[in-house]
């Protein structure tokens, strides 16, 4: 199979965020590992996630910062290999273009320019696919590190309590820390039973450590903003219950981080 093209989408717009994922979501060969409009959480998601491709929008006149800090900040980081960064911006000015490409990014496509779409900017990406792939993995094997297990550990730890947090799982609750590791046994070993090997590491009963989990759940679908949550959980839900199930929660995460470990 072939490897999955991994993006991370730095967004003001939830709208559009919403259509990059669905477009992304229409193939199988490009995964979003995630979204924010947020300059300080996209480099904390960069270092964490390590996508393959960043969409860096210039203006997070709704979020916080922008995306020419997002390029200054990404030159001191020491990552295996440095993402491809295709900006969309509203921004016209031929001294910010200069500047954004002096400062790292590859491409840009302006919003005005005719023919942009977020499928077109999903278009692009899939055609540059195998091109952005083969340096990362030439950059990689030049750079090869040693990654010690109980560092990959806490760096998967990491991409799971930010996912946790992007659709609002409240950290002080019961259940996140329950559904942290549920969400990392699923991910890295076979257990069948994971509330039992749950219930073990912290001395509770099965049947509570299925309750802690699903009560977070449901908290973070009735307390969050539900455009939130439809960008970052995109699978299908029981229109009846409204919530996802434990399992389904699990293992909707477990199946969007295995391609990254």
């Amino acid at each position: 199979m072939d490897e999955v093209l991994t993006i991370l989408i730095v967004e003001d717009d939830q709208d559009a965020c919403k259509r990059l994922i669905e477009h992304a979501e229409e193939t199988d060969e490009i995964s979003v590992v995630g979204v924010t409009n947020n300059e300080d959480k996209a480099i904390e998601y960069i270092k964490d996630m390590l996508p393959q491709v960043v969409i860096l929008d210039l203006e997070l006149t709704e979020g916080k910062g922008n995306g020419l800090s997002v390029l200054q900040n990404l030159k001191s980081i020491d990552l295996s290999f440095q993402p491809y960064v295709l900006v969309t911006t509203n921004n016209t000015s031929p001294i910010t273009y200069e500047f954004a490409r002096k400062s790292g990014a590859d491409f840009i496509m302006s919003k005005h320019q005719d023919g942009y779409s977020e499928k077109a900017v999903i278009d692009f990406l899939h055609m540059m696919k195998t091109v952005i792939q083969n340096k990362k993995n030439s950059t990689v094997q030049k750079n090869v590190v040693t990654e010690s297990p109980e560092y990959k550990r806490k760096r998967i730890l990491r991409r799971i309590t930010a996912e946790l947090n992007a659709v609002g799982i409240n950290m002080k609750s019961v259940g996140y820390g329950y559904l942290v590791d549920a969400i990392y046994l699923a991910l890295t070993q076979d257990s069948r039973n994971t509330a039992s090997v749950i219930g073990e590491k912290y001395g509770k009963t099965e049947s509570s450590v299925i309750r802690g989990m699903q009560n977070a759940i449901n908290r973070a679908w009735r307390q969050s903003d539900i455009d939130e949550l439809l960008i970052h959980y995109t699978a299908r839900i029981n229109s009846d219950r409204g919530v996802p199930t434990i399992t389904e929660f699990i293992y909707y995460y477990a199946n969007k981080l295995k391609n990254e470990y």
